[in-house]
């Protein structure tokens, strides 16, 4: 389990979700203000699609991280 964040600094790990894996990625990407390579992803569950590959049974989720600074 990530320790809380200090306040008035940003998160340094978010979980999101999406109808596809990559725009969960896309949208914790956006939460953190980072870039895919400032990042470690975690594919916590991908989508499953319905009766006849219908869309949004279930959403992809996926957990980032920042990696720290080089």
């Amino acid at each position: 389990m990530t320790p809380p964040a200090k306040r008035g600094t940003p998160p340094r790990t978010v979980e999101a979700d999406g109808a596809t894996v990559k725009q969960a990625l896309a949208k914790a990407l956006q939460l953190l203000g980072a870039r895919r390579d400032q990042v470690v992803v975690k594919i916590l569950s991908e989508e499953e699609r319905g009766l006849f590959g219908m869309k949004g049974t279930s959403p992809a989720k996926v957990r980032v991280t920042l990696k720290p600074p080089a």
